[in-house]
This record gives structure tokens, sequence and C-alpha cells, in this order.
């Protein structure tokens, strides 16, 4: 609930009391997920102290505002993935661009990368700032008085000794057997990488593929196994082969994201504060609370009495149009054929969420002609109709919100 001047009020579960405001005119709705509403005559401020919690990632954002009561927003972001391979794309047509139809000599040289102090690659940069999207959506909605960021699931620089400094920040991850054992189960998501869960065994334990000697504690060596594949395997009962390649992409990102989320937190907001990996998985294990990232962020908030809500809000970061005007295939004659649908092809948009057969749906594909592709949102189904049987309920935004149950 947003109060007559858009600043956030504490929200209510009163929804009798909430149809008569709109139903009077001293309310109108602004959002329809999360479902928020704006007076329309001044009330008095009342709130109370609400703490958000994010779990950064590379992948995936957990997201929870508690008070010391109850949880008022649960959620999980997803980040782009795509942005490497998009700029990749864009580079190589920009080299063939003028030896294409004709050579053209060059006027002016305009693609020299200018890296200022503190420019870090375009495909980080994304997730900061959808970080930052995530937090001003819930700072819009709810009032939240402190802030507290998860800046690493495990902790490569050794967060025993307090005292660290000079050319002990420079010894890595592989320094501590302890810290990358937290990173094979974080790379795996806590599952068996043989069975898969199948066994029903809780139990992780690290295996490596070749011996200590060989291969060494490097995380291309290890890979994560549940305690009866792992006995099954040392007696001989078991036999599987598997090549791990050492991959610290996440890591790397998450170590250059940590100190710009900081520092830019800081200077958006107040009193905003940080913890890591490590804390949140003692106090998850303490009070029995499932991994997930959503959950993570309420363990985050370290307000554990609080009742949680049952459903969490997935927001996805789209597009709502193609950048590139033509496809990179020229037809007979130098002709270009366009890779972009209108703006609105009978009203709709990419990633519009609609109703098909009483189910809300997103919009996946757009056809002049022939029929629209829609999934089910919670499904993942997909189908085929066209525009005339699908009902518009939200127009596509910057970010893609929807409750999932």
């Amino acid at each position: 609930m947003l109060n007559y001047d858009s600043t956030p009020l504490m929200p209510t579960k009163r929804l009798g009391h909430v149809r008569w405001l709109l139903k009077t005119g001293k309310a109108i709705v602004v959002k329809k997920e999360p479902f928020t509403i704006k007076l329309t005559l001044e009330k008095k401020r009342y709130t109370q102290n609400v703490t958000l919690g994010i779990d950064s990632g590379s992948k995936y954002i957990g997201i929870s505002a508690t008070t010391t009561a109850n949880e008022l927003f649960k959620g999980i972001g997803e980040l782009r993935s795509d942005i490497v391979n998009l700029l990749s794309n864009r580079r190589e047509i920009r080299k063939t661009r003028r030896n294409r139809l004709r050579y053209r000599k060059s006027r002016f040289l305009n693609r020299v990368k200018n890296k200022k102090p503190g420019w870090i690659a375009p495909s980080i940069q994304n997730k900061v700032q959808f970080h930052f999207k995530l937090i001003s959506l819930v700072y819009s909605i709810l009032p939240i008085t402190k802030l507290i960021i998860e800046i690493g699931s495990f902790d490569i620089q050794k967060i025993k000794n307090p005292e660290i400094s000079g050319k002990e920040y420079c010894e890595g991850p592989l320094k501590n057997f302890w810290n990358v054992r937290e990173y094979v189960l974080h790379r795996d998501n806590h599952t068996c990488q043989c069975c898969h869960g199948k066994s029903g065994d809780n139990i992780l334990n690290v295996h490596h593929i070749e011996s200590r000697k060989t291969g060494g504690n490097s995380p291309g060596n290890l890979i994560t196994l549940c305690k009866t594949c792992h006995s099954n395997y040392h007696k001989g009962n078991l036999d599987f082969k598997i090549k791990r390649s050492s991959i610290l992409r996440d890591a790397a990102s998450m170590n250059i994201m940590k100190n710009h989320l900081l520092k830019e937190a800081k200077e958006k907001y107040k009193n905003v504060f940080y913890t890591w990996g490590y804390i949140t998985k003692y106090n998850r294990i303490q009070y029995n609370i499932p991994k997930d990232h959503d959950n993570d962020a309420f363990i985050i908030c370290k307000n554990f009495k609080a009742k949680q809500i049952s459903y969490s809000f997935v927001l996805r970061q789209i597009r709502r149009h193609n950048r590139k005007i033509y496809k990179s295939k020229i037809l007979k004659g130098g002709i270009f054929k366009r890779n972009q649908s209108p703006y609105t092809v009978f009203g709709f948009r990419l990633n519009d969420i609609v109703k098909y057969k009483s189910n809300k749906c997103i919009i996946s594909g757009r056809r002049l002609n022939g029929y629209f592709d829609v999934v089910y949102i919670n499904k993942e189904e997909k189908h085929k109709s066209t525009y005339k049987n699908l009902h518009l309920l939200n127009i596509s935004n910057r970010i893609l919100i929807y409750k999932h149950i």
C-alpha cells in the first residue's frame, strides 16, 4: 500500500477494506503483481522496522522482506546469461559489415573500449544493475529500514582470519580445503552427480576424481556424491567415468560484483550491511529451513521467528523487442530481411501476461500470419493460440513478475 505521495506504507490483509477503498475512489491500483494500491487522500503514516535480505548470485537472486513477526515479500530473480553471446555476435557482424557488399574506407575509429577506473565487463554490469532494479522495486512498495546483502556463498579470502592482509589476499581459494568444498557443493547445486538424489541420502561428500597426489584439491578434480554412492564407489560396487574442467566463472564474477554491490548500495541507501554464505548455511541448518534462494534471503534478514508466506514471486529480466533490425543472411539482389516484428501485433507485445483457457500465460512468440506461442506460468507448457483467444492481463515491462506457488 502506498500513501497519496507514493511513500510506502505497511501492507494489509484486510481485503474487504481494500475493496471498499477502491470502490469509493479513495485508492487506485498502481500494480497488479505484486498487487499494490495508492491512496488518493492523506493518511497518517505508520510503519514498522522492515529488513530486506538479498542473496546475491551470478544466476539467481533471492529476495525477502521481513518484520520480527511476518514475512512481507519473497521472490527469486533470474539473471540473464546471454549478454556475452549477444556482444560476441554483434562484434562479428560489425567486423564484416564493411566488406559485406562493397569495401568502404573507415572514416573514424569509434569502437575503442574506454576502460575508465571502475570499469567492469558488460555482462557483470548487467547483473549488478539487475540487483539494484530488484532492490529499488521492493523499496518502492515497502518501508524498508535495513538492507543486508550476502556478498558470497563461500569465502575465497579465508574469512576465519580477521587480520588478513597483504600477500594472503593473493593466495586464492585453493589454500583452504573447506572453501573449495563449499564451492564444489555450490557448483553442483548440492546434488549427487551420480544418482541425482535417487538414493534418498541427504549426506553429501566431496569425492576426488583422481587421487590427491595426482589431481590435488582443485575444484576440477572434485565432484559431489552422496554418502551412499561414495561408499559404493570405494567398495568397487559402483563405476562411473566423469571429467571436470576447472571453471571458476561464477566465483570470479561474484568476486567482482561484491565490491560494486556494496559500494553502490551504501551510496543509495541507509543502514546497509553485508554477510557471508557460511553464516547463512549455519543458520539454515540450525533452524531447519529448506535450501532455496528465497529461503536464504529470509535467513539473511535474521528474523527467524517471522511467519513465512507460502508463495514467492519470480522476477525475470526480459526484452520487449529485438534490437537487431535485419537478419545477417542477405537474400538475392542484396535484399535484407527484417529481424524485427512490429512493436505490437494485434495489440500484444512480447512477454505480455495473458489469460488463455482460464490460465495465466506468457507470450513467447508473435506472428502476423499464424498462431501465437504462449507458455503456461508455473507449468512451463507451450501452446499455440490465435490472438482472438487471448485476454491481456499485464503489459510487459523491463521485469516480468508473476506469482510462483
